[in-house]
């Protein structure tokens, strides 16, 4: 199993916007946002990705440092403390964080910025980066999300209700994003999507 990384705090840093743009990129579980970000990822490969930070442990076929920075619970609550997450957020018994020092430079260096985050996230991000370009993947409907989250195959039932009950939740939410995507053919989905990003890029 990957080591878990100790996260070391970089400087503090003040959330000031530079000239490039902040894509964020949102969606329950189940829904697709993994797929599709990265066929997005591999079709404008000039978007630099914000890798997030998690207490959860790592999962079979996931690398440090790519799919997640792998952290403690005492070293992400002490970024906490130091003001070192753009926006974080507790969700199922986990944290997961954005650094604030990435964001900062990236942006301040002119680069386009992906973001993989949840609802609670990206609410905390748009008090700093209100010009973010915001996009909510939405299944075709909850029964077919129950589908997809019961053919993955790697949650308990209860965590399926759970994850349900949360999407609910988040798809209430989405009239504060920009763009909604609808995941109901994949090939449409990712065609739509990158009709958006080309749209600022």
């Amino acid at each position: 199993m990957p080591a878990i990384r100790r996260f070391n705090p970089g400087p503090d840093t003040t959330m000031e916007s530079g000239s490039g743009h902040i894509f964020i990129l949102s969606a329950p579980s189940g829904a697709g946002k993994t797929t599709l970000g990265r066929a997005l990822r591999e079709e404008f490969p000039h978007i630099r990705y914000s890798i997030s930070h998690t207490t959860r442990l790592p999962r079979k076929g996931e690398t440090d440092g790519v799919d997640y920075c792998f952290i403690s619970r005492e070293d992400f609550e002490e970024g906490i403390r130091l003001g070192h997450w753009a926006e974080w957020a507790r969700v199922h018994d986990h944290y997961y964080g954005t650094s604030a020092a990435f964001l900062y430079r990236e942006i301040a260096l002119g680069h386009d910025v992906l973001l993989d985050i949840d609802v609670q996230g990206t609410r905390q991000l748009l008090k700093h980066y209100p010009d973010s370009i915001t996009i909510f993947i939405m299944p075709p409907d909850l029964a077919e999300l129950k589908q997809r989250l019961e053919l993955r195959g790697t949650d308990a039932p209860e965590t399926i209700e759970k994850r349900l009950t949360a999407a609910e939740e988040e798809i209430k939410q989405r009239h504060i994003y920009r763009h909604i995507v609808i995941n109901d053919h994949l090939p449409e989905a990712i065609t739509e999507l990158f009709s958006v990003i080309r749209q600022y890029i």
